[in-house]
């Protein structure tokens, strides 16, 4: 078993030394952490989507800007698309394709910021999420870990982080860039604290 700690940290660091090597990622990484700082400071919000361990650092980020993160300062509007009663209604009367866009449809404004979270790059439902956040003159940032995709594609800032042979290395890169995007956001709301 002690091979099998060894290679999953090994696979987990091959990942993280990637994303560290890759200029361009890093750049978007900041690009999109400042979009959100400037929507905020604006008056809008910052909306965020995903399913199973995805909808989970979704929760995560938003909890983390509504909530502390590192330092106490002001809540941030942000808000999960989470709340299991808009979901199992909207999935019944719908579909599961559109638990997140009917949300947006409803909430959603110009100016507000979605990030959509997709190992994949290609959840039907997230799909329809940026879609529709786009047709409403939202910003899409997307976490995906698949180059190329077509979330990535259809996304104002793609950041793909691949990693690994399974998802779950992709997903331990995502929670890093939000908790960075959480740390960009407070730094540019409330570096003077």
């Amino acid at each position: 078993m002690k091979s099998v700690v060894l290679e999953s940290l090994q696979e987990a660091r091959e990942g993280l030394d990637d994303l560290l090597q890759n200029t361009a990622m890093l750049s978007c990484i900041s690009d999109a952490g400042q979009k959100m700082t400037d929507a905020v400071r604006g008056g809008c919000r910052i909306f965020s989507c995903g399913n199973g361990g995805s909808m989970c650092d979704a929760m995560h980020f938003a909890e983390e800007c509504s909530g502390r993160f590192r330092n106490d300062r002001i809540p941030l509007p942000a808000l999960a698309i989470a709340d299991a009663s808009h979901i199992s209604c909207t999935a019944n009367d719908f579909g599961w394709d559109k638990v997140f866009s009917r949300y947006l449809a409803a909430h959603g404004r110009a100016g507000d910021v979605l990030v959509a979270i997709s190992t994949s790059g290609k959840s039907p439902n997230i799909l329809e999420a940026a879609r529709e956040a786009k047709s409403r003159g939202m910003t899409v940032i997307a976490l995906t870990g698949k180059p190329e995709s077509e979330l990535g594609k259809m996304a104002d800032y793609d950041v793909c982080t691949p990693a690994g042979k399974y998802s779950d290395r992709v997903q331990e890169l995502h929670i890093k860039v939000l908790h960075i995007f959480v740390e960009i956001i407070e730094r540019g709301l409330f570096s003077k604290e």
